[in-house]
């Protein structure tokens, strides 16, 4: 991969055959994103995670017209838990791009060149620090006073946890010095080894389950719904950055914020270094990487961030993560285990999805016992049997994996595993569609059970009422399942007609194991709130493929009714901005299948789904298309495009009739004469600032 390029498709690929992958990738990335956000139950590692998105990126790269086409999540960790109270955050806290090698550290150093436009002879200067395996956490103070923290989140909105950080004693409660109006510092809690050894073994010595490691220890020490447990347990902090700032900033560069945090009294890792170059920040990386095994704490890489505040404001923001940090990750941790058996799970969708079940081995400090096999494919293309002497690792130090086996240390009764072809929940036949377009199969098989497969109607109705769905209060999953294997609740409707027949029922709610008078009521009342509820919320909630919670905006935003969307046809769909033919067949699909017209139409007759506001926006090119053109003198051409775009505009590489706006430079060519043919406005640079108030 030439340094500081994107990667790029195969060029063989031809457009259907892009298309197909990029379907494919958008599926298994989405199916990803609900496992670790909604489920808590990742199958994948940070690697392999990264390598998917960065394959999307590189069909987008070689065929632009997909660009923007897949339903992905952008959001940055996990919904709010309901136990806590909400914080919206003022300032985003986004997630940081991940790097594996030292030519990919290059790539983004040259990234960050290329958007400034500075040449190689022109010094940017970075600083390097370990990356913590804690928790994010934002503390916000007003006149020096701790008043609200909250955990990250969803990035935009994190857990209201105020009462617990204050029984961290390196936290403080009042800063010193003289420090900003409002100041939001961020960072990260976290638990050393030692401790968390002492802690696992008080837990199982009283019979209550161990932490897996240092960072969920953290995690769930923080997540106490008493403050005394929170305060019982050895928790850290190191500050390293900050949010919404009221007031004079403390510093101009991340070198300096970082010693001003440690000046007002917060714990600062004394491993940070200031870097003028890529080597300088390699060596540090590599330094920190000998000394990872003897630290106190856990680390899984070391963070690089332009060190200039000017610059990083230049830079700005991608979707998930801030132009002018990265983090370089260290290579992942191995161990040889017993491959014991493979046990198959069914997903809300129908897909089967192979687990290793192995013979607990430590790696990287962490007993493994599971692993994920991705798919049958996989399965075979490593050629792993049950019984075979299997490498293990922890990629990213997450999610293990297996590499492969040890061919010498295989039994001669070792034989190819075979997938099933029928659901091991339901009997229903598991099947691998065809790509209509290509003919080839698709990686994951399915279970054609649909609603009278237990895994799938289950995962359904938890979806349904899941935190960006119904969020209904009192109807989590537990209760959800538990009303689904008593037969109370079997479809979304249900929910809804639960009150009614409750009252004619002999067996009432309230005289459940659990329940009471006073549940019982809570809950009717709970699902009687939800009777109106966002359009967007019930479009997600119904759990059509692909369909996440971005295009569910989206789809509202257009339709403003759940019947046009119902008879939608894929031209209509694919005509919005942001749905492609991947989202648009998935859609029309749903609703083609009678039986999901039934439980829409169903829902329709208790629940009122509400259109959004129309979107409003200050902007002066809110809405408009604009091309930039020439050379620009004030800011690099990728500036002027994130500009745009943060201002709402459509930036166009071309001019045309639809162009609203073009902003010419020395050297503007053939698209004035273009904006002249379309009779579309002229402006220069320095008018484009006037103009958006900048």
């Amino acid at each position: 991969m030439a340094r500081g390029k994107k990667p790029r498709a195969e060029a063989t690929l031809s457009p259907i055959e892009a298309h197909a992958e990029y379907r494919k990738l958008a599926d298994e990335i989405a199916a990803h994103d609900r496992r670790y956000h909604q489920d808590d139950a990742p199958i994948i590692s940070d690697a392999d995670y990264d390598a998917l998105r960065r394959r999307l990126e590189a069909l987008e790269v070689e065929f632009p017209e997909l660009k923007g086409k897949a339903d992905v999540s952008r959001q940055v960790g996990a919904k709010p838990l309901e136990k806590f109270g909400k914080v919206k955050h003022r300032v985003p806290m986004l997630s940081l791009a991940n790097v594996f090698t030292d030519e990919e550290a290059g790539e983004f150093v040259e990234r960050v060149r290329r958007f400034l436009d500075w040449s190689d002879s022109k010094a940017i200067a970075f600083t390097a620090e370990p990356k913590i395996d804690g928790l994010s956490c934002s503390l916000r103070y007003e006149q020096g006073e701790l008043v609200v923290a909250a955990t990250r989140g969803d990035g935009e909105e994190g857990e209201n946890v105020t009462a617990n950080v204050r029984t961290i004693k390196a936290i403080p409660h009042r800063l010193k010095g003289d420090v900003p109006t409002v100041l939001e510092v961020r960072g990260e809690i976290y638990m050393d080894k030692s401790e968390f050894a002492a802690l696992n073994a008080r837990q199982e010595a009283e019979g209550k389950p161990v932490f897996a490691n240092p960072r969920n220890a953290a995690a769930g020490s923080l997540r106490q719904l008493d403050p005394n447990v929170t305060a019982s347990r050895p928790l850290h902090f190191f500050a390293y950055a900050w949010g919404e700032i009221e007031g004079a900033i403390p510093a101009e560069t991340q070198h300096g914020m970082v010693a001003a945090f440690k000046r007002m009294g917060f714990p600062t890792n004394p491993l940070m270094k200031r870097c003028e170059s890529l080597d300088g920040m390699l060596a540090v990386y590599r330094g920190i990487e000998a000394q990872r095994a003897s630290l106190p704490y856990d680390i899984d890489g070391v963070v690089y961030k332009v060190d200039d505040l000017a610059l990083q404001r230049r830079l700005g923001f991608i979707s998930r993560s801030p132009r002018w940090a990265t983090a370089h990750k260290f290579p992942a941790e191995k161990a040889t285990t017993t491959l014991l058996d493979i046990d198959i799970q069914v997903g809300r969708t129908g897909a089967l999805t192979p687990v290793a079940k192995l013979e607990p081995v430590t790696v990287g400090g962490v007993v493994v016992s599971n692993a994920t096999l991705h798919n049958e494919d996989e399965i075979a293309r490593k050629d792993v049997r049950i019984g075979d002497t299997v490498i293990v690792q922890r990629a990213g130090d997450v999610i293990p994996q297996i590499l492969g086996f040890v061919p010498e240390k295989r039994t001669a009764n070792a034989k190819p595993y075979q997938f099933p072809t029928l659901c091991p929940i339901c009997g229903s036949h598991a099947v691998r569609e065809a790509d209509p377009k290509t003919g080839e199969l698709e990686a994951v098989r399915r279970c054609t059970g649909g609603l009278v497969c237990p895994a799938q109607a289950m995962e359904r109705l938890r979806h349904f009422v899941s935190r960006d769905a119904f969020d209904i209060e009192g109807l989590g999953e537990k209760q959800i399942e538990a009303f689904y294997r008593d037969g109370i609740i079997a479809r979304p409707q249900d929910i809804f007609t639960l009150e009614a027949r409750d009252a004619r029922s002999l067996k009432k709610l309230k005289d459940r194991e659990g329940m009471g008078e006073t549940s019982a009521r809570n809950l009717f009342a709970a699902i009687a709130a939800r009777r109106t509820i966002a359009l967007n919320r019930f479009i997600f909630a119904l759990g059509i493929r692909h369909v996440g919670e971005t295009n569910a905006k989206i789809l509202a935003r257009h339709f403003r009714a759940v019947e046009k969307l119902r008879d939608a046809t894929e031209e209509e769909l694919t005509a919005i901005e942001g749905i492609g033919p991947v989202v648009a067949g998935s859609i029309t699909d749903f609703f083609a299948e009678e039986h999901n017209r039934e439980v829409v139409d169903a829902l329709l007759k208790d629940v009122t789904p509400e259109a959004p506001e129309a979107v409003a926006t200050d902007s002066p090119v809110a809405g408009k298309t604009i091309v930039f053109t020439g050379a620009l003198e004030r800011m690099s051409r990728d500036e002027a495009k994130a500009m745009a775009e943060s201002l709402g505009a459509k930036v166009s590489g071309s001019v045309s009739k639809k162009t609203d706006l073009v902003v010419a430079g020395p050297g503007a060519g053939s698209k004035l004469a273009d904006a002249r043919k379309h009779n579309v406005e002229v402006i220069d640079e320095d008018e484009w600032f006037r103009r958006v108030g900048r």
